[in-house]
């Protein structure tokens, strides 16, 4: 994206003005599912729902994280950075319902480091599709290992699906999916001192 509109869509409140959702298709598909649950979609209450539903999902869709790559020149070389604690939100694709993670990043810093915000803005912008936990964790990691350099990369994400706790056996889980690249999967030191420092943040 080049500079200038990712500068201009940032001022727009991070929503996209190129929107990729049909938002009068959407307020369609809400007026016909309310119809097909049995509601009266003119009643007071669900007038305003197809715009409210169409709205929510251009939202969702259209976000824009700004900026994720600006990195500092490190001052160490085999330090262990850690950032814990990011909770971002997104939709299951199976049912199109919502889950929640925490997201704890480690990686061991070379000659660059990341700006502290981009973390927290690389897990948003993959969080914002349709998508899968596990997914969501390797996007991240491949995120990361592009824009600093590093394949030492360790990212673990702990959930809770509303598709399993809302629907179908209605029990509350925790999922918890992590990918280990580098010297998080060479080294058992390594991962026990980067889920020690989670552990430690809590």
């Amino acid at each position: 994206m080049p500079s200038f509109y990712r500068n201009f869509t940032q001022f727009y409140g991070g929503i996209n003005v190129a929107s990729k959702v049909n938002c009068k298709v959407l307020e369609t598909i809400a007026h016909d599912l309310l119809i097909a649950i049995g509601e009266d979609p003119h009643r007071e209450g669900l007038k305003e729902t197809p715009r409210r539903f169409a709205s929510l999902w251009k939202e969702f869709i259209d976000y824009d994280p700004g900026n994720t790559e600006t990195c500092f020149e490190s001052v160490t070389t085999d330090q262990m950075v850690v950032i814990s604690g990011m909770r971002v939100w997104s939709l299951c694709e199976h049912h199109l319902l919502p889950f929640w993670c925490d997201v704890s990043i480690g990686y061991i810093a070379c000659d660059k480091v990341l700006g502290l915000s981009k973390f927290a803005r690389i897990a948003h912008k993959y969080a914002h599709t349709l998508q899968l936990q596990e997914r969501l964790c390797h996007q991240i990691a491949d995120e990361l290992t592009k824009i600093i350099g590093t394949n030492d990369v360790a990212v673990l994400a702990s959930g809770h699906h509303l598709c399993m706790e809302m629907r179908g056996i209605r029990t509350p889980g925790l999922m918890t999916s992590s990918i280990t690249r580098g010297i998080f999967r060479e080294s058992s030191e390594a991962r026990m001192e980067f889920m020690q420092l989670i552990g430690g943040t809590k």
